[in-house]
């Protein structure tokens, strides 16, 4: 059989034959095609020799024919592919053979593609057909899920049982409408677009949206969008809607629930410190003449109980007066109505300050407070009223719950990000690991330390220093051991600390905001 014989039996094959060449840079390129693979393969009996594959088939088909030539050319043997596309005319595919053409140095760049006729009664393949449809149908109307099918005119064709029963339409009044009549008027231009820009390019979109029930109210949906293409490349629109109006409700709920409980919380907090500020005033006339009365301003008491008396009067009222205080302080936080007042001020000078200011108190309970500053401490850019008052609340609670005959070290420093860390550790009873965040709660204090020992308070003392320090920017760090021991870390900002890169910055949007306060 001469040459032209081949070419004739090539070409005149009652199945498509092509011959397929994998070329250096991976492409699969049709070097030789007879003509029914040309009327299988296109719709428009162009040729398609010396095109690359990905130029004539589908990606969904090129990628299905591409994985398995990659398997013939690697394992070097035949590969059957099975399909069941028709061609024009009637002619069924059951199935491809891939035969690897091996060159002499074993390698392989042509690949011998031929299709196999189906060999099933076409009676037979039209009853797997009719299940496979009838298996779709039964899933379509049993999904809880409603569904909307659209075609390219964005028309609905077809809705499940579960969209009519949900949303309270009719299938007559949606079947063969426009779909933007489910939609909102002011969101229909939108869904428009949208529909004919994802069914152009075939890709899957889901989200929130609004749609209409029969009665016009509005429903909140969570949907899935999926394009669908069919024969002679009809393609249409898979929608899957999920109702959440329920849970939108209770969202709103929740809101309003979290936005009065805050103004709950406001108030409360406006009250306390109105009420503090009532007890404060008598607070200290009772203070002030119990003082006077003790260094017997006017002339001797007359009987030693009294001063005795007057003693514990003044004690109590002090004693009192911190309580509110601190309640105050607290109070005005959470109204948000403590304002900073800052100033530029000598860190190493407040330190010290508040360590003779409570070393009588550590004295009185059989401790000692040590200092460790570096020299040349650089000054910090802070209220310092809030300063001293988140030292006083630290060392008075290292006092309070340290051991006789221990020691209180107070510790300044500057951190390697260039914050201004200072510290206040103590050898006391310590905090269990998972009490730690109690005790930074507003009137909490921790169960083992109240229990070991009668000790008064608020619980107000860790929860303002850890909130005026935020004031500042900083953070309140606690680290602690049961029967060893807790240290309480304050850390400032490295903008606050004066000489930083930052400092001047700082200053001077403070200076700009102050200026515009008071040009108002």
């Amino acid at each position: 059989m001469n040459t032209i014989d081949h070419v004739n039996l090539f070409q005149t094959m009652p199945v498509p034959r092509f011959i397929i060449e994998v070329t250096a840079e991976k492409d699969f390129v049709f070097v030789e095609a007879n003509k029914r693979s040309v009327e299988y393969l296109t719709t428009n009996g162009e040729t398609i020799i010396g095109k690359k594959m990905k130029d004539v088939l589908t990606p969904e088909v090129r990628r299905h024919f591409e994985e398995s030539f990659m398997v013939a050319q690697r394992q070097k043997k035949p590969v059957s592919i099975q399909t069941v596309p028709d061609l024009p005319g009637g002619f069924r595919v059951h199935a491809f053979w891939i035969n690897p053409i091996i060159n002499e140095d074993g390698s392989v760049n042509l690949l011998d593609v031929m299709a196999q006729p189906t060999m099933v009664a076409p009676s037979s393949l039209q009853r797997e057909r009719d299940d496979a449809i009838s298996l779709l149908t039964s899933v379509f109307d049993v999904s809880e899920v409603g569904i909307v099918v659209t075609d390219h005119h964005q028309r609905i064709v077809r809705v499940n049982d579960s969209f009519v029963r949900i949303y309270g339409w009719h299938r007559n009044d949606l079947v063969g409408h426009n779909f933007t009549e489910l939609i909102p008027q002011e969101e229909r231009d939108l869904a428009q677009r949208s529909h004919s820009e994802l069914l152009l390019s075939g890709s899957r979109n889901s989200g929130e949206m609004k749609i209409l029930r029969k009665d016009q109210s509005s429903a909140n949906v969570l949907y899935t969008t999926a394009s669908l293409e069919l024969s002679n490349g009809r393609r249409f629109q898979v929608t899957t809607v999920m109702d959440i109006s329920l849970r939108k409700r209770m969202e709103v709920s929740l809101r309003l629930a979290k936005e009065q409980a805050d103004s709950a919380n406001q108030a409360k907090s406006m009250f306390l410190a109105n009420m503090s500020h009532e007890l404060r005033t008598p607070l200290n006339a009772i203070i002030g003449f119990s003082e006077m009365m003790i260094k017997q301003t006017f002339g001797p008491l007359g009987n030693d109980k009294y001063a005795e008396y007057l003693g514990d009067i003044h004690l109590s009222a002090r004693h009192l007066l911190e309580i509110i205080n601190e309640v105050l302080d607290m109070s005005k936080i959470e109204a948000g109505r403590l304002q900073l007042d800052e100033d530029t001020f000598d860190v190493v000078h407040a330190i010290q300050s508040v360590g003779r200011m409570m070393d009588s108190r550590a004295f009185s309970s059989g401790l000692k407070i040590t200092q460790d500053i570096p020299e040349n401490f650089p000054p910090l850019f802070a209220d310092p009223r809030l300063f001293r008052q988140i030292l006083i609340n630290l060392v008075g609670n290292a006092v309070k719950y340290s051991n006789p005959g221990g020691e209180i070290h107070m510790r300044a420093f500057i951190m390697d990000n260039g914050d201004m860390a200072i510290s206040v550790g103590d050898q006391g009873i310590g905090i269990p690991a998972d009490k730690i965040s109690e005790a930074l709660e507003p009137f909490g204090q921790v169960s083992n330390a109240v229990e070991t020992r009668n000790i008064q308070g608020t619980g107000l003392g860790l929860p303002l220093a850890k909130a005026m320090t935020e004031l500042h920017g900083g953070i309140l760090v606690l680290e602690s051991e049961v029967n060893k021991g807790t240290v309480v870390t304050v850390e400032f900002p490295a903008e606050r600390v004066v000489g930083s890169p930052g400092y001047a910055n700082l200053r001077r949007s403070k200076e700009n905001v102050e200026l515009a306060k008071s040009s108002e």
